[in-house]
Parts: structure tokens; C-alpha cells; sequence
């Protein structure tokens, strides 16, 4: 660890002790992690280096330099005092889409600088003829190559052009559907700040630096969704389908495979391709569940075969949350 490394680890546990001195090393540690990961990239790292500060490393190399040493009598005090220690755990409330946005034009998997302009124009043009009343950009919109944990070809993309584009997609989408958007982040939306984590974490939390901000979605009046958020149009729970991690997803098609994990109606992208599978319980009722096509390219040359399709589709539902989906293929340039 050089010098520079150990002033900022320095200063950050002095930090905490500084507000709150009698806290317990081992919940120190935990919070060290879980809230400076790059300083402290595990919980043995930050507990160790706590240790040293606080006078309790058996490491004779740091001895007198104690900050904030617990006495004998404080410990003994905290160890009467103990209780069930405060939980860390947040649930994740799903996306409730508002009653008056009921008639949505789903759109999923476009990767933009990658897109297929035909295929998107006619769901775009398709779209309109159907009167939606809400647009839901289901994930990966944009690519975000240049900020992928792959090995890059730097002569290819700049992030900064696959931004704009993007900015000129969505001011495009604002002036043809007078209507609101709601934009849902999918796997490769989140690669931006896992781009800030690794490469620039001062930047993280910075308002101006947030992908909403970036991509303008205040001045367009966007609503974003979280990553893990479900949202739930009626009855219906829409996904992008990175919500299942790295799960195995069935061979035959996707939307039998989102059967398997959802068990409940439920509708995806990610997976580029059109299907449905539909299953009935033992009280007769019959789940069913989809999946959307993309509106990227068919072929990219990191996976030249594939089983994509090109698609979209169009949910609405009422009142009492029944719904009803049509997820439509487009093949030929022609909407099926």
C-alpha cells in the first residue's frame, strides 16, 4: 500500500470514527465496503486496515498509531448492550405504471449505435397507428460499448457519439408520440456506472454524471426505471430480463424459460426473439408469458448465429388490471 493509499483510507476511517467513535470494528468494516469499495475492495481488507487505527492490530508495525482506541470498559459496555444490529436491506418496489398510461408501445433492444433503422422505423411507424398513450423503452437502448467490461476495439465507437445518438433518438421519439416515456434500465445501460466504479469513482453520485442526466431525461420530461424495478402494468409484470442475473434460460424459447422463473404472467426482452409459452395451474388457471424481439442489427459479428428476430410489442390493460399483449414480429419488413 503506498502512501497516497493509505492517507485516503486514512481519512476515510477517521471519518467515521469522528461521528460515531464507539462503533463496533467489525460493523466499521462492513460499511467501509459496502460504501468505498475502491478504497476498500473487501471486508478483510477494510477491517484490517480499521484495526491498525484503532490500536487493536497484534501487527507490532502499528503500534501507537491508535485513533479512537476503545477502552476495556466501552467494549464492555457495548458487548452488554448488544442487540440484533440495524439491517442494511432495502426492499425493491416494483413500477406501478399510472392508470392513464394504459395503451404503452413496447420497445426493447434497439443498441443504439446498433440499431436496424428499418425495422425500428416500422415499429415506430406501426406504433403510432395504434394511439399508445405511453411508451416503455424496455433496456438496452443504447449499447455502451465503449464502457463494456469486453475487450474493446477503440477504433470502432466513441462513447461520447453513442451518447448523442442516443439524446437524438429519444428528442426524436418526444416530437413524433405526444404521449410520456418511460425508460427502463437494462444490462447495458447499467454498464455506465459500473464504468464510473472502475474508472472514475469520484464521479460517482455526482448529479451531472448520472445516466438520467447524461441522457437528458429531466429536459424531456423521460421518467426513469431502476434496473431491478418490475414494473407492473396491471396484472402484467414487465421486465427486461437481466433481472434473473445469470440464470439459465430454456433452450427451446425465452419466454418458457421466463416461465420457469417468474411463474406468473410476465413479459421480457433481452433475449432478441419472439416467443410464447403458456401453462396451466392445478386451480385451471393458465399463466402466459413473452418474449419481445429486438430492434438491433440480426447479425453482429461477435454472434453471427443466433435465433433473433426483429419485433415489438403493444400491452394495454384496464382498470381492474386484465390485460391484453400482442407481440408482434416484423419479418421482410412486414408486421406479423
Amino acid at each position: 500500500m503506498n502512501n497516497t493509499d493509505w492517507k485516503a483510507r486514512k481519512d476515510i476511517i477517521i471519518e467515521y470514527l469522528t461521528e460515531n467513535p464507539e462503533i463496533p470494528t467489525r460493523t466499521l468494516a462492513t460499511l467501509l465496503n459496502k460504501n468505498h469499495p475502491v478504497e476498500f475492495p473487501s471486508y478483510d481488507n477494510a477491517r484490517a486496515v480499521a484495526r491498525r487505527l484503532r490500536g487493536e492490530s497484534s501487527d507490532k508495525r502499528y503500534e501507537g498509531m491508535s485513533i479512537f482506541k476503545r477502552t476495556a470498559e466501552q467494549k464492555k459496555e457495548a458487548m452488554a448492550s448488544k442487540k440484533i444490529p440495524e439491517s442494511d436491506y432495502k426492499e425493491v418496489m416494483p413500477f406501478i405504471m399510472p392508470k392513464g398510461n394504459n395503451r404503452i408501445l413496447v420497445l426493447t433492444d434497439i443498441h443504439i449505435p446498433y440499431h436496424d433503422i428499418d425495422s425500428l422505423q416500422i415499429a415506430l411507424e406501426y406504433g403510432k397507428k395504434l394511439n399508445p398513450n405511453a411508451i416503455l423503452l424496455n433496456g438496452d437502448i443504447i449499447d455502451m460499448y465503449q464502457a463494456s467490461r469486453f475487450i474493446k476495439d477503440r477504433r470502432l465507437r466513441d462513447l461520447a457519439g453513442e451518447l448523442e445518438m442516443v439524446r437524438d433518438f429519444l428528442n426524436y421519439l418526444k416530437d413524433e408520440f405526444e404521449c410520456p416515456i418511460y425508460f427502463k434500465i437494462g444490462n447495458h445501460e447499467a454498464r455506465w456506472e459500473n464504468y464510473l466504479r472502475v474508472q472514475a469513482p469520484e464521479l460517482l453520485g455526482i448529479a451531472d454524471f448520472e445516466l438520467s442526466s447524461v441522457l437528458q431525461f429531466g429536459a424531456l420530461g423521460i421518467q426513469e426505471i431502476k434496473s431491478t424495478q418490475i414494473i407492473k402494468a396491471g396484472n402484467l409484470s414487465i421486465l427486461h430480463g437481466h433481472e434473473f442475473g445469470q440464470s439459465v434460460f430454456s433452450p427451446v424459447n425465452a419466454a418458457r424459460g421466463l416461465y420457469m422463473r417468474a411463474k406468473s404472467d410476465s413479459l421480457v426482452g433481452h433475449h432478441h426473439q419472439t416467443s410464447e409459452h403458456s401453462e396451466k395451474d392445478l386451480n385451471g388457471n393458465v399463466v402466459t408469458t413473452w418474449s419481445v424481439g429486438c430492434l438491433s442489427g440480426l447479425s453482429p459479428e461477435y454472434m453471427p448465429f443466433n435465433k433473433w428476430n426483429h419485433g415489438f410489442a403493444y400491452v394495454e390493460f384496464d382498470e381492474v388490471g386484465n390485460f391484453i399483449v400482442n407481440n408482434h414480429r416484423i419479418i421482410n419488413g412486414k408486421v406479423r
